[in-house]
């Protein structure tokens, strides 16, 4: 008997059909990988939340779902767990909200092993716990072989936006500073590398990381920023196309100023890619009035998730383009949305 902890009654190696029928076998499948990680307050059909931020005149709450498809499931810097988390907390956080609560519904396929899909639950927890939110409720579905690709799993996200907060991009306004968090298009590169298709050599990781942290540190040293986003399928060119159109106005950005790392420069020119069209996981861009750019930075910077701040230009009354890069050479280059899809089951 085992006197040091909940005997697990789970004695599959893989998931089958049976453990989504909504018997015994789905309860034991459920209890043992999911609720006795997870922890959720009770165990009826809804989550039952009460916040003290919601006691605040003037509070709003900010919702959000998304769904995660990545291939591989696991990769450098992360998994489908983790990245799950860590977008549907971003979404909230570049509102202005602070997230408190999520929800995680899981679709598995047949034959998954079950090893695996405690990896991804630990690692769920974990960074949970690392943006301070709670998984409060859920859902589990299995499907037959070859209709699920491993796992899919989508979450939502439930947070409070204080009283004095209201982040927009058609707040912006020409003069207001543009800055990214550190570098870009890490996320992207590492899945690339990760599906082995090119026999690529590479360390790079994910930067897949939740950003709850740096935006409170930034709004407050700087309570005036515009608005921000995070710069995920699309990259860095599309989150600041959609900003640009929303506000009405042109984005400058300076070649020169992207924080870019070699390796993920070298990767995409070996294959014809645009590093400002690749995916991101735990990078933001965000505008603030030039008067307060500069206590942004810094704060940032004193964030784990921010040691790379930077500004890598500003808003200009509208001209012909939404967005125009100032070239290294000297020149200018228009850079539009992306066009089809540059990198599949990224996120």
């Amino acid at each position: 008997m085992n006197m040091t902890g909940p005997i697990s009654r789970l004695r599959d190696d893989r998931v089958t059909l049976a453990h989504g029928g909504g018997g015994k076998a789905m309860r034991d499948l459920i209890e043992d990988v999911f609720t006795s990680v997870f922890q959720p307050p009770g165990m009826e059909d809804q989550a039952r939340l009460m916040s003290a931020a919601l006691q605040e005149p003037g509070a709003r709450l900010a919702f959000t779902t998304d769904s995660f498809v990545v291939t591989p499931i696991e990769f450098p810097g992360g998994d489908i767990g983790k990245i799950a988390v860590c977008g549907t907390v971003n979404d909230l956080a570049v509102g202005g909200a602070k997230p408190l609560w999520l929800s995680a519904s899981f679709i598995i396929e047949e034959g998954m092993d079950i090893a695996v899909l405690r990896r991804i639950v630990a690692s769920m927890s974990r960074e949970a716990a690392t943006a301070g939110v709670r998984i409060v409720t859920g859902d589990t579905k299995v499907v037959g072989r070859g209709s699920a690709d491993g796992i899919f799993v989508t979450t939502a996200g439930v947070g409070v936006i204080p009283p004095d907060r209201d982040l927009t991009a058609e707040a912006i306004r020409p003069g207001d500073v543009a800055i990214v968090n550190g570098v870009l298009g890490d996320h992207g590169a590492a899945i690339l590398a990760a599906r082995g298709d090119l026999a690529l050599s590479t360390d790079i990781e994910s930067d897949c990381q939740s950003l709850s942290d740096l935006m409170e540190a930034a709004l407050a040293a700087a309570p005036g920023i515009r608005a921000a986003r995070d710069a995920t399928r699309g990259g860095l060119a599309s989150a600041l196309n959609e900003m640009a159109e929303a506000a009405g106005v042109t984005i400058e950005i300076e070649e020169g100023q992207l924080p870019l790392r070699a390796e993920v420069k070298g990767l995409c020119e070996i294959l014809g890619l645009d590093p400002l069209y690749l995916a991101n996981e735990g990078t933001l861009v965000l505008f603030v009035p030039e008067e307060q750019a500069d206590a942004a930075i810094a704060a940032m910077r004193r964030t784990k998730a921010g040691r790379g701040a930077v500004s890598i230009g500003r808003a200009a009354p509208r001209g012909a383009m939404p967005v125009v890069m100032k070239t290294s050479f000297g020149g200018c280059r228009i850079v539009d949305m992306l066009v089809g899809e540059q990198l599949p089951r990224i996120c």
